[in-house]
């Protein structure tokens, strides 16, 4: 993992956060106070960026690349969007993470450290807090949807499975 550059006053960097569907809407003030608390990190090809039972207080905004996210040694997912999160979501950064993410490729991460949100102005606060609850209520609704689909076709197999044993 390196720091890919410092983050202060870089329009360069503004301009590409600027691009992350979650921070769209934020003017170029709020995003040098939200870069204040963050980092823009590259990981090279499979490293950790996160550890699944370690302790992380970091939300992560994938810039570019594609980062594999696995559970137990089980692959729940890849993510290769701009503007796609992952850190943990449930606990906002406050408890053990449930899931170890990997870089597949060389990814460039915004990395927002959520414990500082809290400590920001009022105003910006609770901009922050809303697009970061926006963001989890997104990625939230989607892995349920996810979910569901799997619970019903693991359902239909059951019943499959069922009736193959009953005409045996």
């Amino acid at each position: 993992m390196r720091t890919a550059e410092k983050l202060k006053d870089s329009v360069d960097i503004i301009e590409k956060i600027k691009t992350l569907p979650a921070l769209e809407s934020f003017d170029e003030k709020d995003l040098k106070e939200l870069l204040r608390i963050s980092k823009i990190v590259r990981y090279e090809p499979g490293e950790t960026i996160v550890d699944e039972g370690a302790y992380d207080k970091w939300l992560y905004y994938l810039i570019s690349g594609r980062v594999r996210i696995v559970k137990k040694d089980t692959e729940l997912a890849i993510l290769q969007r701009t503007g796609d999160v992952f850190g943990e979501v449930g606990n906002m950064g406050s408890g053990e993470l449930s899931v170890s993410v990997f870089a597949l490729d060389e990814a460039t991460c915004l990395k927002i450290d959520i414990s500082s949100v809290d400590g920001l102005p009022n105003e910006n606060r609770f901009v922050f807090r809303y697009a970061i609850f926006r963001g989890f209520a997104e990625v939230l609704a989607k892995r349920l949807r996810i979910t569901t689909s799997k619970y019903l076709e693991a359902k239909a197999e059951i019943e499959r499975l069922k009736s193959l044993i009953k005409k045996s």
